[in-house]
């Protein structure tokens, strides 16, 4: 995630209770992502989890970014 968007994601976050929800579990998946990137080797249970959790933390930033979207244009217009 980009610099300006977490910028963002944090101002907005302030007032919008689901977009500070979506932020809390999109920083949980990253930080269940680094624990697997600091083992050296995988189980096939947790080379599943991971993948698991990386569509997750996809899925999270997909809906984060719909929000600020959506925030943005209230603010344009």
């Amino acid at each position: 995630m980009e610099h300006r968007e977490e910028e963002l994601i944090l101002r907005y976050a302030a007032q919008d209770e689901h977009l500070r929800e979506l932020y809390r579990e999109h920083l949980e998946l990253k930080r269940q992502l680094e624990d697997f990137r600091h083992k050296v080797y995988l189980t096939p249970a947790e080379e599943l989890e991971k993948k698991r959790i990386q569509k997750l933390k996809l899925a999270s930033k997909d809906r984060m970014m719909e929000i600020l979207n959506r925030h943005q244009h209230e603010v344009a217009h």
